[in-house]
């Protein structure tokens, strides 16, 4: 061996510059292991920046590896495993989880994405509030479309993933071995770094990855200081382009695929990715806080009329036709790249990348087309570099297959001695209700709903045909509300329903005495006159030897003749003090209109008198402003600068009109 495990291993591996010793000795791994590995990847990291980017440095020592059950991978260290918490996939399978359905995987989850009509862009560490808001968009936009697609048909769940799995696919990764690291070691590298013609004939990889290799560049100084790029017709190496499009992001890149070794200040040699051309655009294209792009809201629910509207219009044509220029400027430099990948899920991404349009230059046949096989985060220059660096990495594999299996078959046999735990064990069993509760509950639904409507009649008619007592008590008395009112009085009282209270007491005989879970008879649970006149009423018509009515708290009794004139003398009282309040407010409004012009006119001259000065603009904002919160004030600002810009399109349409009909 050339080299012990430890040197071949000691910095991050590239795909087009490998150790000689290694390429003689790389072979293919078989099928069945390399599913394996793939669930146990463990990669060494390294930060590429363009132009300057940091060396490769020693591997970090190997921690314990830990994994998310629920989404079934492992991660090499604790952040790789807090990134992927905070990821849309493993929030979308806790979602899934918590409505009982099945986890899926990262290709499912994928595909998933590629349904909705908005790319995912997650948010990285550094980003705001704001991007985290913009994450949790597109998740609930995915939560509410399944959520939907379940309500339309009850199979949804299984049509949307017999869609999406259309066979058991192709892993991303190949795994080759090689006699110079241990046996449970393998290197995998991505399937998308080769063509199609490539990858038929699996025995010859091998080779090819050794035709793929290329010699590093060392880095000179240019001659002129100003430009120490160098000029894109001069680069002859193979390159690859990369861009990503979503939510209003755009970020584009060329980079050459053969490295260049520059030296550092303490003289160690140090590998540098070469970007040849990269850009970057931003525009308001999504709907804050609700997801979408403003043309995908315009052709599910009509055009919308707001400010905020036509600027994410006009700002997607703007996006649309910078990305557009930006292609024809590169086209040349496109034609030469070796690979092609996009990131662009929706229909509207897509077709402002793939047309159909005059001149354009990515096209959907092209079989240098390929898409990330990973996840990806927003689209930005950093997060292109990442995930070139991510696609030209090999990665390391260190699976012991056969603790593999028996951890598995563990874990399949702890899994069905639960299910059948929990399938066994008794549940709690509800005691069944008597048919005389049955009836009681039946009775009470009944009673209360007729009393709740002032049903006298109906309400007596029920007592007497199911032979009820006027005194029956409603079920369950546990209830708050029957422990309040628990008879067919108290709740009559208790609502004010004076017609329901006498019926009771002179035609079905209801006990006045009765008390509640409070201690109250009926009458303290009147809220009005009418409803006490009531009791007085049934007092003088029953008679003083009936009931014990000063038990009842009820006062002395009073015929319903003298009731009735109590009730009219009210209501007459109450039509005068209401009219003549209406008198005096009409004598005030007629004052404040006669001496409004009066008002008017010594303003203006005491105005001048005094030389007052206007407020500007911006005292006007701020006396605007005044005891609004922080959020108050910047939905404020937001409205107003909407609606100035609204101004500042209406004007410019009509200036466009007038020239024309000018000509």
């Amino acid at each position: 061996m050339a080299q012990n495990p430890e040197g071949l291993l000691s910095k991050p591996l590239y795909v087009f510059d490998l150790p000689k010793e290694l390429l003689l000795t790389l072979h293919l791994r078989s099928t069945s292991s390399s599913q394996l590995s793939e669930r146990n990847v463990s990669t060494h990291n390294i930060d590429l920046k363009p132009q300057d980017t940091a060396s490769h440095d020693v591997a970090e020592p190997k921690k314990p590896s830990t994994s998310c059950l629920l989404c079934g991978i492992t991660f090499p260290n604790v952040l790789e495993q807090r990134l992927h918490v905070r990821s849309d996939w493993h929030g979308y399978n806790l979602k899934q989880r918590i409505t009982g359905l099945q986890s899926v995987n990262e290709a499912e989850f994928e595909k998933l994405v590629e349904i909705l009509d908005e790319s995912i862009s997650g948010s990285e560490e550094s980003e705001s509030d704001t991007d985290d808001e913009q994450k949790d968009n597109t998740l609930t936009a995915l939560l509410k479309k399944q959520a939907k697609l379940r309500h339309d048909s009850p199979n949804a769940d299984l049509d949307v993933l017999k869609k999406v799995n259309r066979g058991p696919g192709t892993p991303p990764l190949f795994w080759f071995k090689t006699p110079l690291l241990p046996s449970n070691t393998s290197l995998g590298i991505y399937r998308a770094l080769f063509t199609e013609q490539e990858t038929q004939d699996e025995t010859r990889l091998g080779d090819i990855l050794r035709q793929k290799q290329l010699s590093p560049a060392i880095s000179k100084p240019p001659a002129d200081r100003s430009n120490g790029i160098p000029l894109q017709a001069s680069i002859t190496d193979p390159q690859v382009f990369l861009c990503m499009i979503g939510g209003g992001h755009f970020a584009a890149m060329i980079v050459s695929l053969a490295p260049r070794i520059n030296k550092k200040h303490t003289g160690v040699d140090e590998r540098q990715a070469t970007v040849v051309a990269h850009k970057t655009f931003h525009r308001y294209t999504t709907r804050r806080k609700q997801g979408g792009s403003q043309s995908a809201n315009d052709s599910a629910k009509g055009a919308a009329k707001s400010a905020g509207a036509s600027i994410r219009r006009y700002n997607e044509m703007a996006l649309e036709s910078e990305i557009r220029a930006l292609l024809t400027e590169w086209k040349e430099m496109i034609n030469k790249s070796e690979l092609i990948f996009v990131r662009a899920t929706g229909s509207s991404n897509r077709r402002i990348l793939f047309g159909p349009y005059d001149g354009q230059v990515l096209r959907y046949n092209d079989p240098r087309n390929r898409t990330f096989p990973f996840s990806t985060r927003r689209a930005t220059q950093a997060e292109l570099m990442r995930a070139f660096v991510e696609l030209t990495r090999v990665k390391i594999s260190e699976v012991d297959e056969e603790a593999l299996a028996a951890a598995a078959a563990s874990e399949i046999e702890r899994e069905t001695t639960s299910s059948k735990a929990t399938s066994v064990a008794d549940k709690p069993t509800v005691p069944k209700a008597t048919k005389e509760e049955e009836a009681a509950l039946l009775h009470t639904s009944q009673l209360q709903a007729l009393i709740r409507r002032s049903k006298a009649p109906a309400t007596l008619n029920y007592l007497s045909t199911n032979n009820i007592s006027a005194d029956f008590e409603f079920q369950p008395s546990e209830t708050q509300a029957n422990h309040h009112a628990p008879t067919p009085l108290h709740l009559a009282s208790s609502i004010n329903s004076g017609v329901v209270v006498l019926s009771l007491l002179t035609k079905a005989g209801a006990s006045p005495l009765k008390t509640n879970g409070e201690g109250k008879p009926a009458f303290d649970l009147a809220g009005d006159r009418a409803t006490r006149d009531a009791f007085r009423v049934a007092r003088f018509e029953l008679g003083e030897e009936r009931w014990d009515w000063e038990a009842s708290h009820c006062p002395p009794g009073l015929s319903k003749v003298d009731a009735d004139e109590r009730e009219r003398s009210a209501k007459a009282q109450e039509e005068r003090t209401e009219a003549e309040r209406r008198k005096i407010e009409t004598e005030h409004l007629k004052q404040e209109a006669a001496s409004e012009p009066e008002k008017r006119g010594s303003k203006k001259v005491s105005g001048r008198a005094l030389g007052a000065v206007e407020k500007t603009g911006a005292e006007k904002r701020e006396e605007e402003a005044r005891g609004m919160t922080a959020e108050m004030r910047m939905r404020l600002e937001r409205e107003r600068r909407a609606r100035a810009a609204e101004e500042r399109m209406r004007r410019m349409a009509n200036g466009t009109g007038g020239a024309g009909a000018g000509r």
